[in-house]
């Protein structure tokens, strides 16, 4: 079965990457600064069905009926696998310290190639994977971009892991720290 068949029975809908972002110029010109919460919020909105559509994804294709009972080497090689097949892009997954999982996409669907933005501006992205990898996780789960190809970088990485720690990364990165440097890798 492929995923667009999947898609119905979770209510969700194809979206283009052109739509997402003139979605994301719209409302960075209406909006300013606000455009990034309005995005992670309705990003966030969509991590509940995009966990659904994961969990019957990876049932049908790898036989696994709960994502908690995926081995964890595994983990990379299928979500990789899974958000190239939903359109989102390929994705590497690796530890970063002792407390942050790294998300890699050098073809991130919401991320453009033109180096218009001077910050990561994959807003939606950051709360989507935020309430699905919560979901993973069955615990509370931040996600923050700190590299992105809109504003001319060569990937988008998302850093995910707990508020906490996602907290004191950022609050560091605001002092001036890149965030290697914040998170000691």
């Amino acid at each position: 079965m492929t995923t667009a068949a999947l898609l119905p029975s979770h209510h969700c809908v194809g979206l283009g990457r052109r739509a997402l972002h003139q979605l994301r110029t719209s409302l960075e010109r209406d909006t300013g600064m606000q455009a990034a919460t309005y995005l992670q919020e309705a990003g966030f909105a969509g991590g509940e069905e995009l966990f659904g559509v994961y969990s019957e994804w990876l049932n049908k294709n790898y036989g696994v009926e709960r994502p908690a009972d995926l081995e964890a080497e595994r983990l990379g090689d299928v979500l990789s696998r899974f958000f190239a097949e939903t359109g989102w892009g390929s994705v590497t997954v690796t530890a970063v310290g002792d407390a942050g999982l790294a998300i890699d996409s050098s073809d991130w669907a919401e991320a453009t190639d033109l180096g218009d933005s001077a910050y990561p501006s994959c807003h939606l992205s950051c709360g989507l994977l935020a309430d699905f990898l919560g979901r993973m996780a069955g615990q509370t789960v931040a996600v923050m971009e700190v590299e992105c190809r809109s504003r001319s970088d060569s990937r988008c990485r998302f850093i995910a892991g707990a508020p906490d720690t996602l907290g004191t990364l950022y609050d560091r990165m605001a002092q001036g720290m890149n965030y290697r440097e914040a998170m000691g890798v």
